[in-house]
């Protein structure tokens, strides 16, 4: 589905300022907010969007992304299997299979309060029993680990092992798994504890280091390059880094501080054919803090020839 300009959703225009941006949301959200449209499917879809232009639209660094790339700058792209973020935030019932590796953030399990409880109170069954009664062989118990990786591993994906009562299990990461999601292997927690029972699953959260240089935005991997006022006004080439290696970029002359460049391609993975989100640089020009005596005449003449009118 494609998404509407975050502009037309708030509705105002391209050169709004921040006030009217802030008021446009405050209008759109207390007229369509859950609570005054209780059971409102389309106001809640609404309320969705407008909250979403309103995160990029109220950030600079994302509004400069967005007005320049569009959606794709902010994260936007179709088919993310991760959905941009962490699925696995809050409490929820989901399981997904993305490269062969099943992920999964669940309901609070078949223990007390669980989903099966639950039910059990609504239908008339325990929470080891079946419809009708009849009882169902209990399975054992859920365990959790935790494994860490790397940056980059993150990014391309990679094999990890884990260890559980001792025993040592190969877990394969997938391209662009998220700092905080966690994988479920099924059938690797613990022993059922009466004959016809089910074995528990094992729930391995990933744990993300943080790189250096590189930060990460949905399927958009984000770096700052610092270059000289004087490069910033005739322009230049500068080396970036990026996950895959060493990159020579094209700073044309008269680029602006806080300016966003696109490198496609060169994010994260979205889907399991290789397409990948870009990599966006923004470049900071520096102002000298120490001139010479001579660099300050430079510069004085520079001012005095631009009040001229001799640069425009």
């Amino acid at each position: 589905m494609t998404k509407r300009d975050y502009y037309e959703v708030l509705g105002v225009s391209k050169n709004a300022s921040d006030d009217e941006i802030k008021k446009a949301y405050r209008k759109l959200a207390i007229k369509y907010h859950p609570d005054k449209n209780p059971g409102n499917k389309e106001a809640e879809e609404k309320f969705k969007e407008i909250s979403e232009a309103h995160e990029v639209l109220s950030d600079k660094q994302k509004r400069a992304r967005y007005d320049q790339f569009g959606h794709a700058g902010v994260g936007g792209a179709s088919g993310n299997p991760f959905g941009g973020g962490n699925p696995f935030g809050g409490q929820g019932g989901q399981s997904f299979n993305f490269n062969g590796q099943e992920f999964h953030f669940d309901f609070g399990g078949a223990g007390a309060g669980g989903l099966d409880d639950i039910l059990g109170s609504l239908f008339g069954f325990g929470g080891a029993s079946g419809f009708g009664g009849r009882r169902r062989p209990m399975r054992g118990a859920d365990y959790r680990t935790n494994v860490t990786v790397d940056f980059k591993e993150a990014i391309f994906g990679t094999t990890k092992s884990v260890t559980v009562e001792g025993k040592s299990i190969k877990l394969k990461i997938p391209a662009g798994i998220d700092d905080g999601m966690s994988i479920r292997l099924s059938g690797r927690g613990g022993p059922a504890p009466q004959e016809g029972g089910q074995k528990g699953d094992l729930y391995v959260v990933v744990h993300v280091k943080p790189d250096k240089h590189l930060t990460r935005d949905g399927i958009i991997i984000l770096s700052e390059e610092k270059i000289s006022m004087v490069d910033a006004a005739l322009g230049t080439e500068i080396e970036v880094q990026t996950v895959d290696g060493p990159i020579v970029m094209k700073v044309p002359a008269g680029t602006q501080s806080g300016t966003p460049f696109k490198l496609s391609g060169h994010g994260v993975p979205f889907r399991a054919d290789g397409d990948r989100g870009p990599h966006i640089v923004t470049v900071i020009v520096e102002t000298p803090k120490n001139l010479s005596r001579k660099q300050k005449e430079l510069l004085e003449q520079f001012r005095g020839a631009k009040k001229r009118g001799i640069f425009g």
